[in-house]
């Protein structure tokens, strides 16, 4: 086992807070949003992880509602963006305006931008040039912003939820690959089955929702951020993780045939990280005091559909990277 073992009193009452906490967090949730279980499950497990998510999905589909109601629960300063063609790195990171002292003496003094909050929701990402973008990855990388030649640090938590929208292709900036890679998770919402959908018309169109309540505060997350950590996982449960990862890389030694018939470019390093920090913290808010395989299993497509790329023949046989990764998870024992 790893040498990380959760036996310190303050670390143990966390744990348990965090598990008592869990079905209200449903519930508190499901003041908002119909279903969607895995889509909460895995923005949950990134917040508490310290990563970042990118967020997939078509209009209306109650992004921007359940990456709020997430802040709410836990006490966080929310900030929403919409990116646009004319947005500028100024209009995120903040920028430095002349101001008069009552003395008659003027002074630069920076103004902050929406990107100085505990969770940022960027809204249609891809809709921006690239130099606006590169503010944002700056922040969630560094957590800090640099202006006029002065360093900014961010608070903390720091938890930013990028959407793209996979329908409307014209006039977006798609994120390069080195930018993606720094997304934790790539998160597919879709839509809901009948039943649910009906739910949801009859729900928002009879009363408004109830108020959420706070369960959490920005600290409790930082506590639960440090503890995941020292949530103790097999050597041979991380090793999946890694096999997982390396049988990406085509024309490596351990890819299957289908990989280097299909695959152009691999995982990287961090999805192999993404994948041992997010089964712990899956471990947790499922009230268990160990990393499994099976964690690694449960997260694998959120980890890796945006860092394996595929190429022109998967395009041309119509292979998706939902298809390649499941036959991933099938050739690569357990």
């Amino acid at each position: 086992m790893s040498v990380d073992v959760i036996n310190d009193e303050q670390e143990q009452a966390v744990v348990e807070h965090l598990r008592e906490s869990r079905q209200r967090i449903d519930e508190e949730l499901s003041k908002t949003i119909v279903g969607q279980h895995d889509v909460v499950q895995q923005l949950l497990i990134s917040l508490l992880a310290g990563g970042h998510c990118l967020i997939t999905g078509a209009p209306g589909l109650a992004k921007t509602l359940l990456v709020r109601s997430v802040a709410q629960i836990f006490h966080l300063k929310f900030q929403r963006i919409q990116f646009t063609p004319d947005l500028m790195p100024s209009d995120i990171t903040g920028t430095e305006i002349l101001e008069q002292r009552e003395d008659g003496s003027r002074e630069m003094q920076f103004v902050h931008g929406p990107v100085f909050a505990n969770v940022i929701l960027a809204d249609e990402i891809n809709r921006t040039p690239p130099k606006t973008q590169a503010a944002l990855l700056e922040a969630m990388q560094e957590h800090q912003v640099t202006v006029a030649g002065k360093r900014y640090v961010l608070e903390e938590p720091f938890f930013v939820l990028a959407t793209q929208n996979p329908i409307e292709m014209e006039g977006t900036y798609p994120l390069p690959e080195a930018q993606l890679d720094r997304f934790m998770f790539n998160v597919l919402i879709d839509y809901l089955p009948h039943e649910q959908e009906l739910d949801v018309v009859l729900q928002t169109t009879s009363r408004r929702s109830e108020p959420i309540s706070e369960l959490f505060t920005a600290e409790d997350v930082l506590k639960f951020q440090e503890v995941v950590r020292r949530v103790p996982i097999a050597r041979e449960t991380a090793d999946y993780a890694v096999r997982l990862v390396e049988a990406t890389r085509p024309g490596r030694e351990k890819a299957t045939d289908f990989v280097n018939k299909w695959v152009a470019w691999g995982a990287g390093l961090r999805a192999a990280q993404t994948l041992v920090l997010g089964s712990k913290a899956r471990a947790l808010l499922e009230g268990r005091s160990h990393a499994t395989k099976d964690d690694i299993r449960a997260l694998a497509a959120a980890a890796l559909r945006h860092r394996v790329l595929l190429n022109y023949k998967a395009e041309a046989e119509g292979i998706s990277v939902e298809d390649c990764i499941a036959s991933l998870l099938d050739s690569i024992s357990a």
